[in-house]
């Protein structure tokens, strides 16, 4: 998504642009359009700020993506396992229409590539694996990537938006600073007895936080579909992938506190090893990396894919400038002001995460003390929520 996101803005703005892709192209918006009234929703969803959803307006696809389906979200309930802490967002106390939206990620896809499919100066390659990268050092200074199919392409940059296990990092000698949680997340689509209330749910436990976020079914009288991301231990993620779908769904009520009642599952499971990995450089000269290819986090507050998008945005604006000024767009000097730009705020997200994630996760008397409190605190004083709100939301408190 990140990597499209960048590709069609690239392209807005005139560059030429070659979109390899591992994966087979998304279905078409119109064979979409037939299936989306049945719930047969895409396990992978991402929570949008009002700050993504604004580019995706200007990039001209925020319209029919939420023409197909997209969720808004008003509310947000956190609470702590292993006390009385909670804190209640609601869009109402910042004036907003809503916190966010959960979006399905293969209908992202596929308006970005309906989008793409239309500007001519982009060409998509799907299907296209990397192989191996080659840099020359001269007065082209161009980069060749070969495919394992074997498809050539040269570009001036390279651009890794090739996810967390990133080829272009590896073959381009990226390093990382990276370490495992010991942790899974697993992933699915389930109903729900009591209608979801367009709130995105957290329940925080030792083992790792539990996200239930609403859907949206067109049409239906009332909304009972949610995705859920339950984050917990090796021997726990693979304890509860062992179990039929059935008491799964019992177990996930347990942990839920049977909040929205009684659950059922609509899709399998699938999950997914957490770590968390940060590039000691975005650049090199005539490469850089966006996105996960350049920093993955725990998926405790789901803003991976907004740090992504913003990644994109800063880059594609660099990128414009540059030329604007007649500069090579892919000199280090270039690049560097992308680093210097992003660099911080990824931290600071990275770091305020797995401060979340330590503080949740230890069962000291005195920590769990001062989280509740904490949380109390928060919920009660209106001015920090509206912080702590803008904040979550990508906008300037």
């Amino acid at each position: 998504m990140v990597g499209l996101c960048l590709a069609l803005a690239l392209a807005e703005q005139g560059f030429e642009v070659v979109v390899l892709d591992a994966q087979p192209p998304p279905a078409g918006l119109a064979q979409l359009q037939t299936t989306l009234a049945e719930p047969a929703f895409d396990s992978r969803v991402s929570a949008l700020t009002p700050a993504s959803q604004a580019w995706l307006q200007q990039l001209g696809v925020w319209e029919a993506l939420a023409a197909l389906r997209v969720c808004p979200y008003s509310d947000m309930q956190v609470w702590d396992a292993d006390g009385t802490g909670a804190i209640h967002f609601t869009a109402e106390q910042v004036h907003a229409p809503c916190l966010g939206h959960i979006v399905e990620n293969r209908l992202l896809c596929a308006v970005l590539y309906q989008a793409l499919r239309q500007l001519p100066q982009v060409s998509l390659h799907n299907g296209h694996t990397l192989k191996q990268i080659e840099q020359s050092i001269d007065d082209s200074n161009s980069t060749r990537v070969l495919c394992d199919n074997g498809a050539s392409f040269r570009c001036r940059l390279l651009i890794g938006a090739d996810g967390g296990n990133s080829v272009v990092r590896t073959l381009c000698g990226f390093t990382t600073r990276e370490w495992s949680y010991q942790q899974q997340a697993i992933v699915c689509t389930i109903t729900t007895a009591s209608p979801h209330q367009f709130t995105a749910w957290q329940r925080f436990t030792t083992a790792g936080p539990l996200a239930v976020l609403p859907l949206l079914l067109p049409g239906a009288p009332s909304q009972h579909c949610c995705s859920i991301v339950w984050s917990c231990d090796n021997d726990q993620a693979a304890a509860l992938m062992a179990l039929p779908a059935a008491d799964f769904a019992a177990e996930l009520q347990r942990a839920f506190e049977s909040r929205l009642g009684p659950m059922a599952l609509l899709t399998a499971r699938v999950a997914v090893p957490l770590q968390q990995q940060h590039a000691t450089t975005y650049t090199k000269p005539g490469v850089a990396l966006v996105g996960d290819a350049a920093h993955t986090l725990h998926p405790l507050a789901g803003q991976g894919v907004n740090l992504g998008l913003a990644d994109a945005r800063c880059l594609a604006e660099v990128l414009a400038q540059a030329r604007q000024r007649g500069e090579d767009i892919a000199a280090l000097q270039t690049l560097s002001r992308y680093q210097r730009a992003r660099t911080g705020p990824n931290l600071a997200m990275m770091l305020s995460m797995e401060a979340f994630k330590r503080a949740f996760g230890s069962d000291s008397l005195m920590l769990r003390w001062l989280r509740n409190a904490g949380l109390k605190v928060a919920n009660r004083n209106l001015a920090l929520k509206r912080t702590l709100i803008q904040q979550a939301m990508g906008l300037s408190p």
